[in-house]
């Protein structure tokens, strides 16, 4: 019995699982930590390795598998990834960052067999939204809820009533006649050198599309840039709530972490 079950709190996860591993996997690192399902906080500091170059299947799941190891954890311990990808069945649909021969790769597999453990493989953007559901900007919070990350490009996730709905991709609407994320995302801002009110504009376009065609209870802005959220979000006029996000750089790999408790 853990301590907890001792006490009596119940945790939002599956009978006994008080530990999981998420491992964050990006084009310029792959990170990984035990996470505490009770609290979504790191139950250890957390490694980096740099992404092998290239990112080939077997270079990224050995490298996985060193992350993994670097920790002692039992057998029993639910594994989680994230991955720049469609993430499908636990198949890569696409690629961002990594070699293009992932794409038809069962994620899950590849990296389950390096590891030797049953691994989860979910979208990165999904576990980061996730993330902010269970434990973050958005836990508590009712109905439709939408996690916009505004960095290289724009990612999403959508989650309903607790209910993860994966691959939404909705960096990629068109708007105007553009690719959203090639006009609004943080890239773009660097990019064309916008000052925050002009890159604000853009993103009251995008979101008042967003927000028009699924009606959220709330929206919850991450990505690095989200630590500058009082330059931008005051000035969107939206009618959905919009918050920054709470765990940054921790959310990929707390998502993946519990995303894998509920699945074992």
């Amino acid at each position: 019995m853990s301590k907890d079950e001792h006490t009596g709190k119940k945790h939002a996860h599956d009978d006994e699982v008080t530990t999981a591993f998420g491992v964050d996997i990006g084009g310029s690192g792959i990170k990984g930590a035990p996470v505490d399902l009770g609290t979504g906080e790191f139950a250890a500091d957390r490694v980096r390795i740099p992404t092998p170059q290239p990112a080939t299947p077997q270079a990224v799941a050995e490298t996985v598998a060193e992350v993994v190891d670097s920790f002692s954890l039992g057998t029993h311990v639910p594994i989680g990834v994230t991955f720049p990808a469609v993430i499908r069945h636990g198949v890569a649909q696409s690629a961002a960052n990594v070699d293009d021969s992932w794409i038809g790769t069962d994620v899950e597999k590849t990296i389950g067999a390096a590891t030797g453990r049953r691994v989860v493989a979910v979208n990165d953007a999904d576990a980061a939204g996730y993330a902010e559901v269970v434990y973050g900007a958005a836990m508590d919070v009712p109905g439709v809820v939408l996690v916009v990350t505004l960095g290289t490009g724009i990612g999403s996730a959508l989650v309903v009533d607790g209910v993860l709905v994966p691959n939404t991709e909705l960096g990629h609407l068109e708007i105007d006649g553009h690719d959203a994320e090639s006009r609004a995302s943080d890239a773009a801002r660097d990019r064309e050198d916008l000052t925050f009110e002009r890159w604000a504009t853009r993103l009251q376009r995008y979101f008042t599309v967003v927000e028009n065609l699924f009606w959220p209870d709330l929206i919850v802005v991450g990505g690095g840039v989200s630590k500058k959220h009082d330059q931008f979000l005051p000035l969107l006029d939206l009618r959905t709530p919009i918050v920054p996000a709470g765990l940054r750089n921790a959310a990929g790999i707390v998502g993946a972490a519990h995303l894998a408790a509920r699945r074992r």
